[in-house]
């Protein structure tokens, strides 16, 4: 489901997505298109977590969207 919602509401997550994750440049968050494993890669490259983690910190982050 948190992959539906990536994907769907992209666009509308942007803003908030910059907020939470600094680090992401708008050229890669233009890259990352939604796709949940392109923003996982980025997360683990900027902010050095794990895989799990990162995994972990977007669907927190997608969860509490809702």
């Amino acid at each position: 489901m948190n992959e539906d919602i990536l994907k769907g509401q992209w666009k509308q997550l942007v803003g908030t997505v910059r907020q939470q994750w600094g680090k992401l440049t708008d050229d890669e968050l233009t890259e990352i298109d939604g796709n949940r494993e392109r923003m996982v890669g980025k997360l683990q490259e900027h902010y050095g977590y794990t895989r799990e983690n990162a995994e972990r910190e977007l669907d927190n982050y997608l969860q509490n969207r809702r």
